[in-house]
């Protein structure tokens, strides 16, 4: 919703334009509506005065939710904003006509930045200076800020693009306000300022073991590159990872944390996976989701006529606990489904999952099921998650709607 403020003392006998937009240093798009008297107006002192009525709109209460997505690089954060974007409807594509290279996506409802393109430093850049994408010092976090609080606020505007292809950052791209923008990438909840923008945040935490595994899965497989190149990579990066990246998940108000299975002793594959959803309490307008039974502690085997399952089998545990000082519900999966459809089984004996239909989130399953973690605890989380940022967005936007209702009233 615009705010308009009129500058002026002249008649409404009037003709109206409207400038062109001008662009301010962070890329802000704004436009002054102008009356031009037609007439002359005689004041109580008897002189008469012409000239423009000038109205200056800026933005004010948007409807723009902001969601956060933290994690390293390689550690999933594609699907799920392919899963998230799915379950708002329309598939996620870079803007039609820009850049070819651009990171962002774009949906019915949603925007999906990639906090990449607020790099200062290009890829040449980090080399002489020695740091890495990690480092606070390679990335602009003041344009970050400025135009994440824009967007928030109904304000287009004039990010940057920074081109994996090449290292470098090419020019800007236009960001209408979406009713969605989801960031993500290394640092949205680094900075104190962006994090307070923030409706909700998920961080995606993959354990080192698990990194290990998917990264040797991906490099060498589709990249190419050798075994000793993958360790020595994830070395390099790990100091700059623990410091700025890993810090930011006691901030999230969900994390979907990836871990080795406990059902096959020393396991070190990767493929069996106990995934944890945790789950933090008094957020608003999020509901933390449980099974069976709220605030119990509950470990489930599911029947093995109900839910086919190879070995090891499938395992899950719901409890209180705390993290980081904050009190969490966590929900947790070990093992993984044979057949997605009998997953209605599961998802039966789980309430608070915000779904609109019975069976909503084994159809999400079903209808992705070719998405990496479709048939373990991440694709399960990941879509529950899903669900709920919609069930919160609604609940943001009918709160928003009732409030100009109720003060009308008042």
């Amino acid at each position: 919703m615009a705010v308009c403020t009129v500058y002026t003392s002249q008649s409404f006998n009037s003709t109206c334009s409207i400038s062109t937009p001008t662009k301010t240093h962070l890329g802000f798009h704004q436009k002054q509506v102008v009356f031009y008297s037609t007439g002359k107006r005689t004041n109580k002192r008897g002189s008469s005065s012409c000239g423009p009525c000038v109205i200056t709109c800026s933005a004010g209460d948007s409807q723009t939710v902001v969601i956060g997505l933290a994690a390293d690089s390689g550690c999933g954060k594609s699907t799920f904003m392919r899963r998230l974007t799915s379950v708002f409807g329309g598939a996620a594509e870079p803007p039609k006509g820009g850049n070819p290279d651009s990171n962002t996506l774009i949906s019915d409802m949603t925007t999906v930045i990639c906090l990449d393109d607020y790099h200062s430093l290009d890829r040449t850049g980090r080399k002489e200076k020695g740091v890495t994408a990690l480092d606070p010092r390679a990335n602009n976090f003041d344009l970050m800020h400025e135009q994440v609080k824009a967007l928030k606020s109904g304000i287009a505007v004039e990010k940057p693009i920074y081109n994996h292809v090449t290292g470098l950052l090419d020019p800007p791209e236009l960001i209408k306000p979406p009713k969605i923008l989801v960031i993500e990438g290394l640092h949205p909840m680094f900075d104190e300022r962006v994090r307070d923008l923030l409706d909700f945040s998920i961080y995606l935490d993959i354990s080192n073991e698990v990194k290990f595994a998917w990264k040797i899965q991906r490099d060498m497989a589709e990249r190419g590159h050798s075994l000793e190149s993958i360790k020595a990579s994830i070395e390099a990066r790990k100091p700059d990872f623990d410091a700025y990246i890993d810090s930011q998940k006691q901030y999230a108000d969900a994390v979907i944390e990836v871990l080795p299975t406990q059902l096959i002793p020393d396991d070190n594959e990767g493929k069996v996976l106990r995934v944890r959803l945790i789950m933090k309490e008094g957020v608003k307008n999020f509901s933390p989701v449980y099974l069976f039974d709220e605030g119990s502690t509950i470990s489930w085997i599911p029947c093995g006529r109900k839910l086919t399952c190879s070995y090891p089998g499938i395992k899950f545990f719901y409890g209180p606990d705390t993290y980081f000082g904050h009190e969490v519900s966590i929900l947790e999966m070990d093992g993984q489904f044979d057949r997605l459809d009998e997953l209605i089984y599961v998802e039966s004996h789980l309430s608070n999952i915000s779904t609109k239909f019975y069976g909503e989130v084994t159809q999400q399953l079903l209808k992705h099921a070719d998405f990496p973690g479709s048939n373990n605890g991440t694709g399960l989380f990941q879509t529950i998650v899903g669900l709920k940022i919609r069930d919160l967005y609604e609940q943001i936007t009918a709160s928003k709607t009732a409030a100009p209702l109720e003060a009308t009233k008042a």
